[in-house]
């Protein structure tokens, strides 16, 4: 299903601190970069998915909102949005990168069906506990860690 949106991006807007918005220009800014209508385009469609999307499916998105919209500039500014902390690529051994919404987002893991390839994203204090302890015993600063368990989804199993 296609993005509702206005045929002119509002880049004159003045975002809210803290929004992604706000984190995409100040990245930006502190680059040498320029804040295009199609990255804040790019960014707003992004930002009206959910779960895991592909750069082809946003490309395809996008050229619904913009038609002139290259794949090169999608796939960039993906790539822009996850060195600011707003994406987060995610390869799950099968298919083509995946992106999630990273900004202001609690931890989560993933079930991975290897099958259809269906993602299923789920939180569970007691494995966070249990990482964070393993992590101390090996006197181990825990940084970052995925989690992502692989077979077939309920779906699958019946087929």
């Amino acid at each position: 299903m296609a993005p509702r949106m206005s045929a002119t991006a509002k880049t004159s807007a003045r975002p809210s601190p803290g929004s992604e918005l706000e984190v995409l220009r100040r990245y930006l800014y502190e680059r040498g970069l320029k804040m295009t209508t199609q990255r804040d385009r790019i960014l707003e469609v992004f930002l009206q998915t959910s779960g895991h999307v592909t750069a082809e499916q946003l490309y395809e998105r996008m050229k619904q909102v913009d038609p002139g919209i290259g794949f090169t500039t999608v796939y960039r500014t993906l790539r822009v949005l996850c060195e600011c902390g707003l994406a987060q690529e995610r390869n799950f051994g099968h298919g083509p990168a995946r992106y999630e919404h990273a900004f202001s987002r609690r931890h989560h893991d993933h079930l991975v069906c290897v099958k259809c390839g269906g993602i299923i994203e789920f939180e569970n204090d007691a494995i966070e506990q249990i990482q964070r302890q393993v992590a101390e015993t090996h006197k181990f600063t825990l940084l970052d860690h995925r989690h992502e368990l692989y077979g077939h989804c309920e779906a699958c199993r019946r087929t």
